[in-house]
């Protein structure tokens, strides 16, 4: 079974590109949201964040999202150092539930692939590529956010040319291409991968 890594900067639609995956019957761990889980759930975490950011970071025994965000986008280290808690925790969830998966691949959508090490964990990477202005009109409209705001949590991840320069196949999600064709042809690619790995 492949193990195949799906990421692209904040806003850039990869989340959208893997639910046309997930309708082709292929499991997808979407990163982000198992983190949250684990945020919210694994004793370890909680305690390592209320230790990095205070009581605050919770409310009520739940993660206090608005006020983690505020300090991640606006402090580098504490982005680092939140990370560093993480990420080791989400890479080894995601190691667990793919080897529970009996397709021909699977994904795992997550935006920091590269940054957290997950990579060295992935036989492929997909990027999704998205021009920057319309990455900044959907982080505005998606999370409430004005122009500046949205701009400085585009400049808080990896560049995306370097990300995309990383990756083994880029989708365009550039709202001229159809995305639907581009995931089809790089299926059955995918499909051909594995099928050959399984006869050698």
């Amino acid at each position: 079974m492949l193990k195949v890594g799906i990421t692209g900067g904040i806003g850039s639609g990869k989340t959208t590109v893997s639910t046309l995956f997930d309708a082709l019957g292929i499991p997808v761990y979407y990163a982000d949201n198992e983190a949250k889980r684990l945020m919210n759930n694994k004793k370890e975490i909680i305690e390592a964040i209320k230790d990095l950011l205070g009581p605050d970071s919770y409310l009520d025994g739940t993660l206090n999202r608005k006020y983690i965000a505020d300090k991640v986008f606006t402090n580098p280290d504490i982005r680092i150092a939140l990370n560093k808690i993480v990420h080791p925790f989400t890479i080894a969830d995601a190691e667990r539930w793919m080897m529970e998966q009996t397709t021909p691949y699977v994904l795992k959508e997550a935006a920091l692939i590269f940054e957290s090490g997950a990579d060295k964990h992935l036989d492929f990477v997909i990027g999704v590529n998205c021009p920057e202005d319309v990455r900044i009109e959907r982080i505005m409209k998606r999370d409430h956010l004005d122009k500046s705001a949205a701009i400085a949590r585009i400049k808080g991840q990896m560049n995306e040319k370097e990300k995309m320069n990383k990756c083994h196949f880029i989708i365009n999600n550039n709202e001229e291409t159809f995305l639907t064709t581009q995931v089809l042809e790089l299926h059955d690619i995918l499909l051909q991968k594995a099928k050959a790995i399984n006869i050698s």
